[in-house]
């Protein structure tokens, strides 16, 4: 029996004065929680993606990190705490969202993107900016209906506001 809980978000933001992108999940999942990273579910699709588009391998948690700031990328997440079942987005209940604006008047960010409905549906209704806000599709093995290669080419979207 698996039982909702309440997370604490514990995971700081990456991000520098320079980053242009803002890449917005939701909550982290158990097994990003236990690893103390960002999308790291083995099964998880976000790095493959970013692999793909730029051209690279990503080994560890710090060859990521330099990338995200080396190429502009902020990432974080929109839930700050929440009761969650597992890993379960669709569960989320009783949130509290991240203090965006914190990456943005530090940042030189120009649009956001968030990976998967509920991020995007939350930040669109609790947070008021003038930047734009994009859906991507959730990377996470969850999502299986979406083959790698489709999610690749919605995810390039983000390539031209790196230049």
């Amino acid at each position: 029996m698996v039982i909702k809980m309440h997370v604490i978000h514990n995971l700081k933001p990456i991000f520098n004065k320079n980053s242009k992108i803002l890449i917005l999940g939701s909550m982290p999942s158990i097994k990003s929680r236990e690893l103390g990273f960002y999308y790291a579910h083995p099964q998880n699709r976000f790095w493959q993606i970013l692999e793909i588009l730029f051209e690279i391998k990503l080994e560890t948690k710090e060859e990521k990190i330099k990338f995200l700031l080396k190429n502009n990328i902020a990432l974080w997440d929109v839930f700050k705490s929440c009761d969650i079942l597992a890993s379960s987005d669709n569960s989320i209940k009783n949130y509290k969202i991240n203090d965006i604006n914190y990456i943005i008047k530090n940042s030189k960010i120009k649009v956001i993107f968030c990976t998967g409905k509920s991020a995007f549906n939350t930040l669109s209704k609790n947070f008021k900016t003038d930047i734009p806000i994009f859906y991507l599709s959730s990377p996470s093995s969850a999502n299986a209906s979406k083959k790698l290669e489709t999610l690749v080419t919605e995810y390039k979207i983000i390539l031209q506001y790196l230049k």
